[in-house]
């Protein structure tokens, strides 16, 4: 296959030409998965699955299809968290380990309904809780640029695959940055919408009020192409969006209205916050970020100070929302129906307490008595409606910043990725590097991760740039501009 061949838009050209076929595609990256077991990226491949959808995908091309379904053909991997019909969806966890599911996520079965091909599911922290896939019950997924390092997470496999060249595009979930930080961590682009943009149907729950899937791509343009795949109003969910179908790439390769094509970005206002750029940010990130806002600049934008105050109050929020409605939604595992038993077992108090401990990782266990004990009689007050008030505070920070600005831009994380095992025994300092995406998610807004450049041992940093409620497009159509002037987002890791 021609290398050159990575970007969404590339492949349909390729495909629509018959230079490539869907099949071959498909094989080419099935090969690449299985050359680089290594990275752990992958936890379920069915290559007989996959190139049946191929075929599929080919015959539909031959018919003249390609040209009104833009994804027809294209692989893509999903993030073990969507369950998918014939497939084992685990969550990353031993409680769903021979779990397959009967019916599609909503993800799933849109851009299966678009002709995308699925490669396979993508490694992931047990039920989406960590922020450096080191708590798979498959083991940690390694990072392409070092495999030293931790890859980020939730959604670390998705983000390895795309930067490895295992898949051209995969989907995530951002809880609390699962889609931000590793795509920052691993070089690659990839965006949380605003909340209840995407189907949260059929996506294995970790905290109702915050989970939102997204996609992960080479480039704003790539992550443009398969969120119009993505997005869209579900019955089946009572927290989705009912709001018209948009084109999300309808800015990529054009200039802000008013602008000139040698500045795409003019007048755009950047809201940089005091509370981003203080003790505790690396020097390497930092300099990286310094770089592209002056890439920024020489576009059109102009920086503008601006301040979210509650900014340090986004951990503890979050470390008690989250947990509070994790501990809700994975008390369905019990070992009755679905999931993991326990072999032996006294009673059936016995077996839920057996098959619970058995089948779930010590983080997820840690989340669940935090949640419990704060939803607690006595407690609930004290802490769970008092996390609740300040989330309404911090969301309102916001909406006070982008009175000044129109996108805000800052570090996605305090470091680029650090090594495997440097913080597992330490889940304090592991909260604390998603200080800069958990208040982003907290008020539900959009927000997306591009490489800008490479801190210490040459890993990649990434820029978060944060919208206002349903500004994704204009989100996408800044970092293309960032993009178009610049190559970070083309480069791969060695050996790749």
């Amino acid at each position: 296959m021609e290398q050159d061949l990575i970007h969404l838009q590339d492949l349909r050209a390729a495909l629509d030409a018959k230079r490539v076929s869907s099949v071959e595609l498909t094989q080419h990256y099935l090969d690449r998965i299985a050359d680089a077991a290594d990275l752990n990226a992958f936890v379920h491949v069915d290559a007989e699955a996959s190139l049946a959808q191929a075929r599929a995908a080919d015959a539909r091309i031959a018919a003249g299809d390609g040209a009104n379904r833009p994804l027809l053909g294209i692989p893509v991997a999903h993030k073990d968290v969507f369950v998918t019909r014939g497939w084992r969806s685990t969550a990353g966890s031993r409680m769903l380990e021979n779990y397959v599911s009967p019916y599609d996520a909503a993800v799933v079965e849109r851009l299966a309904g678009a002709g995308m091909v699925t490669l396979g599911k993508t490694n992931m922290d047990e039920f989406a809780m960590g922020s450096s896939n080191e708590n798979s019950y498959y083991g940690p997924v390694r990072n392409p640029w070092d495999k030293r390092a931790v890859p980020g997470g939730s959604s670390g496999g998705s983000a390895a695959a795309v930067a490895a060249r295992l898949a051209p595009a995969a989907t995530g979930t951002d809880t609390g940055g699962s889609i931000r930080q590793p795509a920052a961590f691993c070089g690659v682009t990839g965006i949380k919408p605003t909340y209840g943009r995407v189907s949260r149907y059929g996506m294995i729950a970790f905290a109702s009020s915050l989970d939102q899937g997204g996609p992960f791509g080479h480039s704003a343009a790539d992550c443009a192409w398969l969120l119009n795949g993505m997005a869209g109003f579900d019955a089946r969910d009572s927290t989705s969006l009912e709001r018209a179908d948009e084109d999300f790439a309808r800015g990529i390769g054009k200039p802000l209205d008013g602008a000139t094509a040698d500045k795409p970005l003019a007048g755009l206002r950047i809201g940089l916050p005091a509370e981003y750029f203080g003790e505790g940010l690396d020097a390497d990130v930092r300099e990286a970020i310094d770089n592209a806002l002056r890439e920024f600049e020489n576009l059109g934008a102009v920086r503008v100070p601006v301040s979210l105050p509650k900014t340090e109050l986004s951990i503890p929020v979050y470390y008690v929302l989250a947990p509070a409605e994790a501990s809700s939604n994975l008390s369905r595992f019990d070992g009755v129906r679905y999931g993991h038993r326990a072999a032996e077992y006294r009673d059936l108090l016995d077996m839920y307490k057996k098959s619970r401990a058995e089948g779930f990782g010590t983080e997820v266990k840690r989340r669940i008595l935090v949640g419990t004990y704060v939803l607690s009689h006595g407690y609930y007050d004290a802490y769970y409606l008092q996390a609740q008030k300040i989330r309404r505070l911090i969301a309102q920070d916001f909406q006070n910043a982008f009175a000044q600005c129109d996108v805000i831009m800052g570090p996605v994380s305090p470091s680029v990725a650090w090594n495997l095992g440097e913080k597992s025994a330490d889940p304090v300092q592991m909260y604390l590097a998603d200080i800069y995406t958990l208040s982003v998610s907290l008020a539900g807004l959009p927000g997306m991760s591009l490489p800008v450049g490479t801190g210490r041992e040459a890993r990649p940093v990434g820029l978060q740039l944060i919208g206002n409620y349903f500004d994704e497009a204009r989100l996408l159509q800044v970092a293309d501009a960032f993009q178009r002037a610049t190559d970070w987002h083309k480069r791969a890791p060695a050996g790749v």
